[in-house]
């Protein structure tokens, strides 16, 4: 079931949040929750039945050994067996997203031709793979310590961050439902809930749905081999961008505003990424929980490693950067590519984001060190330049991101600089339209507020923002429960209903 669907929208949430106060009313909290768990699994089932197994099993599994880990067994015994479940939970993810990409590439090189047969990836199986490997290492980390089976099974499966995150621990969410406040109906959980659903929601479908318009036929064409413009490669690439911007963003505020009809606030998992001056602020800004979860599990404890034991033989400078800063970087990167897909262009993508970030590294440090310039201080120009370069530097490795085929990204990544030719012409799209789109596009994400900011006076997620996040006169522009915002997210609201003509799949979904 999509959020932007007329299914999800004016029946089933609806229903399940009516449903779940009602029981709360009566004070019968087991009720509500045992009920968000039996919605979330049907909301899960809605596209194949069959992998419900798949995800019980998955939960049933996790939770005992969460049991285990916070028990009074040895330290060691429970290292060895959250090893143990990491493993498993990873082999279940490793067989469904990658088997036959192994396959693939075993047959490719020994010229063998075994095969495993159609594998289906299941929905949302990176997603809450992760959030419960969180679980487990909170768990041993005796962080977790009182917990039941049915606050677990919702933990794992509570719709509105189900599928495409965010990635939550159980310390932030489940002691919201703790509350009895949680249970009760209240009018302002209701209004920014359906606000910031309805700006969610205008985003997808009026704004990236749009773009994927402009995108999809470039893209097609690459991956079927035929040769365009360097004006056509730019133009798909900037397409995407926006479009996967816009639809990340619009599936981040449908999560966030269906939490908070039920009372739940969820974490910030997307935040003007195109706002950052640099790579690395960037990915502290997109997916920010996925990048939250491998800066603590796998960046944090692969730089400490290093860096001990390049304190233990005397390492120069140069060389602890290298070790505990550059490497650690590019191998988190490289993960994080792999993880959002099995095909060699996913891995290149990560790559590249790794070595950006490295080389951004290595400028500061030239800066401070050899220009000795004051980091922290820049100008409109300054900003204006970075962040310029920081979109066109996501703009082009976006493309080993989207493309079907790794030889279809090799070629428009050629293409973009120049080996094809330096032709403008666009025989694929209609440029001038793409381009005032575009600006428009870019228009809302540098000069108007993001959600968050927009609704800051109300805390819609769990981190407050910093005070210097609204600032430039937004004042006049936050969000109030008034008949003027009513109108406003109203007319959203109505406009990417009549805009609902084909239901399309947020990007995210097939990760």
């Amino acid at each position: 079931m999509l959020f932007n669907s007329y299914i999800y929208i004016l029946v089933f949430l609806p229903l399940v949040a009516t449903t779940y106060y009602v029981a709360g009313a009566r004070l019968h909290r087991k009720l509500s929750i045992a009920w968000l768990v039996v919605a979330s699994l049907f909301f899960y089932g809605w596209w194949n039945p069959v992998y419900l197994s798949l995800i019980i099993g998955s939960a049933v599994f996790n939770f005992a050994v969460g049991g285990r880990l916070g028990g009074s067994s040895s330290k060691q015994a429970r290292l060895t067996l959250l090893i143990a479940a990491i493993t498993l939970n990873l082999s279940l993810l490793g067989y469904f997203k990658y088997a036959n990409f192994f396959i693939d590439n075993i047959n490719l090189v020994f010229g063998t031709e075994v095969a495993l047969g159609s594998i289906f990836l299941p929905l949302a199986i990176s997603f809450f793979t992760f959030q419960q490997i969180s679980f487990l290492i909170d768990s041993y980390r005796g962080q977790i310590k009182d917990f039941s089976f049915i606050h677990y099974m919702l933990f794992v499966t509570f719709f509105p961050q189900l599928i495409a995150g965010p990635i939550v621990h159980h310390a932030e969410m489940m002691p919201q439902f703790d509350k009895d406040e949680t249970y009760k109906l209240r009018l302002r959980n209701i209004e920014l809930g359906v606000s910031i659903f309805a700006i969610g929601l205008f985003k997808k479908v009026v704004i990236a749905d749009h773009f994927s318009a402009y995108a999809r036929p470039i893209f097609d064409a690459v991956d079927g081999g035929v040769t365009l413009t360097m004006l056509d490669y730019w133009l798909g690439a900037m397409a995407f961008c926006l479009q996967l911007y816009f639809d990340f963003s619009g599936y981040s505020d449908m999560a966030i505003g269906s939490a908070r009809l039920f009372g739940i606030k969820l974490p910030i998992n997307f935040y003007s990424p195109y706002k950052a001056l640099n790579v690395a602020q960037l990915w502290r800004r997109w997916h920010m929980t996925l990048t939250r979860f491998v800066t603590a599990y796998v960046f944090m404890p692969m730089m400490l490693k290093r860096r001990k034991q390049a304190i233990q033989t005397n390492a120069s400078e140069q060389q602890v950067f290298w070790a505990t800063v550059a490497y650690p970087t590019v191998v988190t990167f490289l993960l994080i590519g792999v993880w959002h897909g099995a095909g060699w262009n996913f891995a290149i993508f990560g790559l590249l984001q790794g070595i950006f970030i490295v080389v951004n590294n290595l400028w500061q440090r030239f800066r401070k060190n050899t220009l000795k310039q004051n980091l922290h201080e820049t100008t409109l120009i300054g900003r204006a330049a970075s962040r310029g370069l920081t979109v066109m530097v996501a703009t082009y490795s976006m493309v080993f991101f989207k493309a079907a085929t790794t030889s279809g990204a090799m070629m428009m990544a050629g293409g973009m600089l120049g080996l094809d030719g330096f032709s403008l012409d666009s025989s694929v799209i209609d440029a001038r339209s793409l381009l005032l789109y575009a600006a428009g596009g870019f228009s809302i994400i540098f000069l108007l507020p993001n959600t968050q900011q927009l609704f800051v006076d109300y805390e819609p997620s769990l981190e407050p923002l910093r005070p210097n996040e609204a600032r430039w006169g937004l004042e006049k522009l936050k969000w109030k429960p008034s008949g003027r915002w009513a109108i406003y997210c109203s007319g959203l609201f109505i406009t990417a209903l009549l805009n609902m003509s084909k239901v399309s799949e947020f990007i995210y979904f097939q990760f």
